[in-house]
């Protein structure tokens, strides 16, 4: 009996102290939004590394915030006057294009160039072994780059003000800043999934030019939809930057287009992200692809 008790008193007394440190680590509902405010934080941190790191880099910094207000000098000024694409003015017509273009390039074309070479030269093997979530970082990256193509898009709009006198209806820019950020998600996600089927560093960037330049000739970017072949425009409809491109025209001119927001568009962009994450989520990889693969 003597024995019984002993046993049960060491049993009861083993149970109060495994409640009790249950007890001290379960956390306090402040304490779950300090933790919740400790990931935002992180995350912006992280974009804000990331954003560092793409303005040091001049070939980002080039073919991000400088090669997009190039392009609208020379296709307005180049190219000569006259209407294009049903606009009185080629600037009307070229700032949203290019605005379209700076997005594809910052959020796409880069990216997936970046996101192969840091995977496959080992960085993106060392930052997942730091005591960060990979959530923080992706979302980072990804914070940073729709930085790069916000300013990149204001500073095209900006020269076509400054240079060109197209003016921007004040109900068009909460559909432009919304446009922006869908289509620079939307280009995330599918820069994501593309650099899940690079295997090298060195092919990286050829693939991604072989995308992004008959894209933006089928999507309406260079060559308005109307002087295009019926069969190219119908291809290039199928694809994300022709929406995001008629988007951008909605915003710069609704008394021409329709509504500033283009509803429309934005949902199918919307859907081309989901594509883009699940494929990501399927196939990303954090280490360089296997010798020989």
């Amino acid at each position: 009996m003597l024995l019984i008790l002993t046993r049960l008193f060491r049993y009861l007394r083993a149970n109060k102290a495994r409640e009790q440190v249950a007890r001290r680590q379960r956390p306090l509902p402040g304490q779950r939004s300090a933790a919740t405010g400790g990931l935002v934080g992180l995350t912006l941190h992280q974009a804000r590394y990331d954003l560092r790191a793409v303005l040091r880099n001049k070939q980002a910094r080039l073919s991000t915030l400088i090669l997009p207000p190039l392009l609208l000098v020379l296709f307005v000024s180049g190219l000569g006057g006259g209407s294009i694409g049903g606009h009185p003015a080629r600037a009307a017509y070229y700032a949203p294009s290019v605005s379209a273009l700076a997005i594809l390039l910052a959020c796409f074309a880069n990216l997936a160039v970046w996101l192969s070479v840091q995977r496959e030269s080992g960085v993106l093997k060392r930052r997942r072994t730091a005591p960060v979530p990979a959530s923080v970082l992706i979302a980072g990256r990804s914070l940073a780059t729709m930085a790069t193509s916000l300013t990149a898009v204001a500073a095209v709009l900006s020269l076509a003000h400054a240079a060109y006198r197209v003016d921007l209806p004040l109900a068009g820019i909460p559909a432009l800043a919304v446009t922006t950020i869908v289509g620079s998600i939307t280009f995330a996600t599918l820069a994501h999934a593309l650099s899940s089927v690079l295997r090298s560093a060195d092919a990286a960037q050829p693939v991604v030019q072989a995308i992004t330049l008959p894209l933006c000739i089928a999507s309406g970017v260079f060559i308005p939809d109307a002087d295009l072949p019926t069969w190219l425009h119908a291809l290039g409809s199928q694809f994300p930057l022709e929406p995001l491109a008629d988007a951008l025209h909605h915003a710069y001119a609704p008394a021409s287009h329709g509504p500033a927001l283009a509803t429309g568009d934005l949902a199918v962009l919307a859907a081309w992200a989901l594509v883009g994450t699940a494929i990501a989520l399927l196939r990303f990889r954090w280490t360089p692809a296997p010798a020989g693969a």
